[in-house]
């Protein structure tokens, strides 16, 4: 298992695209910081930028990889080894990959700028998006075996739980006035991992108007401690449904 993830780590920091994303995140986070006197705003515009960029690069490319490595993974699968430890150490190795671009990315130089509690929180939010969408990417890749197919899905799931998923939130709220919805929307709010992160680092800037409705009714309801725990219990939640889910229908897979 340790061999095929460091191949695959290996193979994958050394892949131009995962580079280019690199030196982007790079280059934005100092340009943001360089050019925003206020740490605050500069804070939330590389929030902004990692809760759309982060998600869509690691879909796409995992996705991608994926239908790309249908040889390299058959090849395995016809080893004496563990159709587990194959799907498990392919998601490892892009976890690892697209994790390391973030942080020397992004990760290294907000914590020069920002050496704070926000600052490890956005770092930390920035790997678990990373991981979740990893697992995401696999669990369509597994079930979808035309890749155009594969990759149109993707890019619907991420234009959803990105754009969609809040103008149907408000949508829900408008058609739905008359009703307390206070306690509804904590259960919504729980089912997009991009509003999660959103909602953990506001939660510690202290600026609730921003947040958006689900994420003030989140903090009103239940304060910053009990809201952070949570956020952080439905983020590992949506890091281990998808590969788990994934890994169940590899190992029936007819490839």
């Amino acid at each position: 298992m340790k061999k095929i993830i460091k191949y695959v780590t290996g193979d994958l920091l050394r892949n131009k695209i995962v580079l280019v994303y690199m030196a982007i995140l790079f280059i934005t986070t100092i340009s943001i910081f360089s050019l925003e006197d206020n740490a605050s705003k500069g804070l939330l515009s590389l929030l902004n930028i990692v809760l759309l960029i982060v998600p869509l690069v690691s879909i796409i490319f995992s996705t991608i990889y994926v239908y790309n490595s249908n040889e390299f993974i058959e090849l395995l699968v016809s080893q004496p080894l563990q159709r587990k430890t194959i799907w498990l150490s392919l998601y490892a190795g892009l976890v690892a990959s697209l994790c390391i671009a973030f942080m020397v990315g992004t990760g290294i130089p907000l914590l020069i700028y920002q050496p704070n509690v926000v600052g490890i929180l956005l770092c930390a939010v920035g790997v678990s998006l990373s991981i979740i969408f990893v697992g995401i990417a696999m669990l369509a890749a597994v079930y979808t075996r035309d890749k155009a197919k594969g990759v149109g899905v993707v890019i619907l799931l991420w234009l959803y739980f990105s754009l969609l998923f809040d103008g149907l939130v408000l949508l829900l709220l408008f058609q739905l006035a008359d009703y307390p919805m206070e306690k509804p929307m904590i259960g919504i709010s729980a089912l997009n991992p991009i509003d999660l992160g959103r909602i953990i680092i506001m939660l510690q800037m202290d600026v609730a108007a921003m947040l958006g409705y689900t994420g003030a009714v989140f903090k009103d309801f239940f304060g910053s401690a009990t809201g952070m725990a949570f956020a952080l219990l439905m983020l590992l939640c949506w890091i281990g449904i998808p590969i788990y889910w994934s890994l169940r229908k590899f190992k029936s897979k007819d490839l």
